[in-house]
């Protein structure tokens, strides 16, 4: 391995920073090939950087990653550390920290799309910590690509950003990733990613050091957790000063300077293309991961023993969202999970909140039950997907909002700004429903091809659930967006779900029959031979108030009619909720019953008398 020295072109560190789905990962995986830091005839999975399970089902990149690629073709051979970063606003906290390790970034805008609302969000975090973006005009290969709308459109975007002079003076590239291709003119070579590392060497800096970072003490801020089975807590961060080695005593430091522990270092682990490889020392401004903690967690300062002060942390921005989570107590609950107690939920809980700056847990007046706060129900649900993967069993309550107070008391909610691009038909539905949910219009204007674009200000709890109704308000064809605002003034009373539910009478499993019986009533939730119990919603009831019904009733058999044709009866496949939609359909006073094999819906008091006690309580109020 070539060893590199801080004062020598040798090393570069970017961070790839764009919207949903332009590009990202894609890009990476040439990078790794062109480079040679995966062979030409290695087999690599496509978007090999999206090695999470739920990251590969959904074609988004949650946690940020680590890779490197050495280029050679320079004068020197430069070593590129490359962070392959999430775009979606829920995931927001990944990016914040790993923009604070990185000394440049490549901007991917899709040429067809141009700058969307979470490229406003990406950008806005280099651009405050004071990088220079290189912009890459990403699938400027595809029919409904206009390069030039989307460049000026991206420099709006920098300007209306407060970007500095030097800021707006960015590099353009154009470029194919899938391809595997970047040029400096539109028209110009299509061969491969030349141009783009070439770009990378020039335009990003060195990784800031004074001349004697080498002697100083080690210093480090732990930027991404993980859990290693063989290897334990592993945090990786760029070394600000000093070198580190295999063996060394270290200590963390809390944000306050406080000693956290003093442990001795097990592995110093470099990224070398797709893996991470021990190595004998690192030097400052290289991105490591290291082995041996056993406290320290994201934000701490991993230093020698005579460094007293931490260093500066990034700000997060504030969790939007929260839900309660509590260990499933329904007739059924045990029977598909093997993780039940409400001990191993809250050592989970509190083990994702150390690796997750964006999410913070808190134990809920209920017993047993616990808050998770995050940054949207795609985190939220990303999280419980995962655990009932792991053999969890919960109850999720209805997401609530966190809300704040001003200085005199007020109640200030978080406002999102969300980006719908619509078919010019649908824009009235959508601008009507939105506005119904308290939202302001702030732009409309056309945006080519017969559609519209829409820029509205919306209270997030209005919000909750809605992407089910706007692709059906839109027949499918509409694109929303959603970014953090602000916290504003409460806006009042939103309409929530108009329909009531039917609930079931009994305990056992549904008949075909009585479902059949019911579907006069409303569409169904589950099929015949589901076990139910009392509580247990089965349907949804047409009118608004919710109905108790009876799904084990079995069609009376007699001697004249022990079989015959009118016992087939056939039934509307039922309306199967996807656990977010599940989350975001259920009111106040029913829960989610999240299995690793299940996901059904129930009120939170199974007994009917104890249901209309609470409601009259709570009208009292």
């Amino acid at each position: 391995m070539t060893q590199q020295t801080p004062h020598t072109p040798t090393l570069r560190n970017i961070a790839i920073i764009a919207h949903v789905d332009h590009g990202k990962t894609t890009l990476v995986d040439e990078m790794l090939r062109q480079s040679g830091a995966v062979q030409a005839h290695t087999a690599m999975d496509e978007r090999a950087m999206d090695s999470n399970d739920i990251e590969r089902e959904r074609g988004i990149t949650i946690l940020a990653k680590c890779t490197s690629v050495l280029w050679e073709k320079a004068e020197t051979p430069v070593r590129i550390n490359i962070v392959d970063t999430p775009g979606h606003a829920d995931f927001g906290g990944e990016v914040e920290r790993i923009l604070s390790m990185v000394d440049g970034c490549l901007l991917l805008v899709d040429a067809a799309e141009g700058p969307m609302p979470q490229t406003k969000f990406v950008l806005s975090k280099a651009l405050a910590l004071g990088l220079k973006p290189i912009v890459v005009l990403n699938k400027v290969d595809r029919p409904s690509a206009d390069s030039d709308a989307a460049l000026d459109a991206a420099f709006d975007l920098f300007a209306a950003l407060g970007a500095s002079d030097e800021q707006l003076d960015f590099p353009v590239l154009y470029a194919s990733g899938r391809d595997g291709w970047a040029s400096e003119e539109l028209d110009g070579e299509r061969k491969d990613l030349e141009p783009l590392f070439r770009a990378v060497v020039k335009h990003t800096p060195l990784p800031p050091m004074p001349s004697c970072a080498k002697d100083d003490p080690f210093c480090m801020l732990a930027t991404t957790l993980e859990a290693d089975p063989f290897l334990g807590r592993i945090l990786t961060g760029r070394i600000v000063s000093g070198i580190v080695r295999p063996g060394m005593t270290l200590k963390a430091l809390s944000n306050d300077g406080s000693e956290i522990e003093r442990v001795r270092i097990s592995k110093v682990l470099a990224f070398r293309g797709l893996h991470r490889q021990p190595v004998e020392e690192a030097l400052p401004g290289d991105i490591v991961a290291l082995a041996g903690f056993a406290k320290a967690s994201v934000a701490d300062t991993l230093c020698e023993p005579v460094v007293s002060e931490a260093l500066p942390s990034q700000p997060i921005d504030p969790p939007t969202l929260s839900i309660t989570l509590a260990p499933n107590d329904s007739p059924l609950a045990g029977r598909e999970g093997s993780k039940v107690q409400s001990r191993v939920i809250r050592e989970r809980l509190y083990r994702q909140a150390e690796g997750d700056v964006a999410i913070t847990v808190t134990e809920s007046e209920k017993r047993d039950a616990f808050e998770v706060a995050g940054r949207g129900e795609l985190q939220l649900g990303v999280l419980i997907e995962n655990m009932r993967r792991e053999g969890f069993e919960l109850a999720v309550s209805r997401p609530k909002v966190v809300t704040t107070r001003d200085d005199d008391g007020n109640v200030l909610e978080p406002i999102e700004e969300v980006t719908i691009d619509v078919d010019d038909e649908f824009t009235g539905a959508v601008i009507e429903k939105l506005t119904r949910k308290k939202a302001d219009l702030v732009e409309m204007k056309p945006s080519g091809g017969g559609k519209t674009r829409l820029v509205m200000h919306v209270p997030a709890r209005a919000l909750i659930g809605y992407h089910g109704e706007f692709m059906t308000d839109t027949r499918g064809s509409g694109i929303m967006n959603r970014i953090y605002l602000k916290h504003a003034a409460h806006k009042g009373a939103i309409e929530g779900r108009r329909n009531g539910v039917l609930i079931s009478n009994g305990d056992g499993v549904a008949v075909a029959f009585a479902l059949w019986n019911l579907e006069s009533r409303g569409p169904m939730l589950i099929s015949p031979g589901t076990k139910v119990y009392k509580g247990m919603i089965i349907g949804e009831n047409s009118k608004p108030d919710d109905l108790v019904v009876n799904p084990l009733k079995a069609k009376q058999l007699t001697n004249m009619r022990a079989s015959g044709k009118d016992e087939a009866v056939r039934l509307t496949p039922p309306k199967i909720l996807s656990l977010e939609q599940a989350i975001a359909y259920i009111n106040d006073d029913e829960l989610v019953e999240v299995t690793p094999d299940s996901i059904r819906l129930r009120k939170i008091e199974r007994e009917e008398h104890l249901r209309k006690r609470a409601k009259k309580a709570e009208a009292e109020h």
